[in-house]
C-alpha cells in the first residue's frame, strides 16, 4: 500500500528474506520537489535504525560533499532502490529491485527533479538499464527512460567508495559539484541542464 501522493510506502510484503530483515520501511527524505534527487541502493544497519536512507557513516561523507558543493541535505531528495534493508547489507536481487522498482518510479514522477544522481553501480545499473563501470563513468551526465520518460541521469561513485578507498573521494566530490552546477544549486543560478543538453548532443 502506498499513501496518496505515491512516494511512501506504508506496508509491504513482497519479499519475504527483507521483510525478515528489516525493522522498518526507510523512505525517502527531502522535498516532493527537490531539483535533485539521489538514489542509493538500500539501507544499512543505521538506516535500518533511524528509518532515513544514508544516515550513517556514508551519509556524512554525502552530506560533506553536498556542503562543500554549496548545497543542503534538506533541499535534496534521497531514496534508494529497495526500501527494506537486505540481510547482512547484501545487494539486493533482482527480484527485490524489480518489486520495489514500481515504487521508485513513483517516487522520481512525483518529485519529478532536474537531475536523477545515481549512488553506485546498483542505482547506475538499474536505471539506465545497462552494465555501468561507476569509476570509469563517475561524473557523466546520460539521458535514461524511467517510468515512461526520458530523464537526465549522473552517474556517481557510492559515498562508501570512499571510505574503502581514499584516491576515490576526488571523482566522488567532484560528481557531486557537477550535480550542484548542473540544477544552479550552488549560488542559485539557473540550471544548466539544457546547456549541457546541447554541449553533449
Amino acid at each position: 500500500m502506498v499513501d496518496t501522493d505515491g512516494a511512501d510506502v506504508c506496508a509491504c510484503e513482497r519479499c519475504p528474506a527483507l521483510v525478515e530483515s528489516r525493522s522498518r520501511i526507510v523512505n525517502g527524505v527531502g522535498p516532493d520537489d527537490a531539483a535533485l534527487l539521489f538514489v542509493g541502493e538500500g539501507p544499512g544497519a543505521t538506516e535500518d535504525e533511524r528509518g532515513e536512507p544514508f544516515v550513517g557513516r556514508s551519509g556524512t561523507v554525502l552530506d560533506d560533499a553536498l556542503r562543500d558543493a554549496g548545497l543542503d541535505r534538506a533541499d535534496v531528495r534521497i531514496t534508494n532502490c529497495v526500501r527494506c534493508r537486505p540481510p547482512e547489507n547484501r545487494d539486493p536481487r533482482v527480484e527485490e529491485l524489480d518489486n520495489c522498482a514500481g515504487f521508485l518510479e513513483r517516487e522520481i514522477e512525483g518529485v519529478d527533479p532536474d537531475l536523477v544522481v545515481t549512488l553506485g553501480k546498483v542505482p547506475g545499473e538499474r536505471l539506465l538499464d545497462r552494465a555501468v563501470a561507476v569509476t570509469r563513468e563517475a561524473g557523466s551526465v546520460v539521458d535514461a527512460r524511467i517510468g515512461g520518460r526520458r530523464r537526465r541521469v549522473l552517474v556517481c561513485l557510492h559515498p562508501a567508495a570512499t571510505l574503502y578507498d581514499g584516491s576515490q573521494r576526488d571523482a566522488f566530490e567532484a560528481a557531486i559539484a557537477t550535480a550542484a552546477d548542473l540544477v544552479g544549486a550552488a549560488g542559485g543560478d539557473q540550471s544548466r541542464l539544457g546547456e549541457y543538453r546541447e554541449e553533449s548532443s
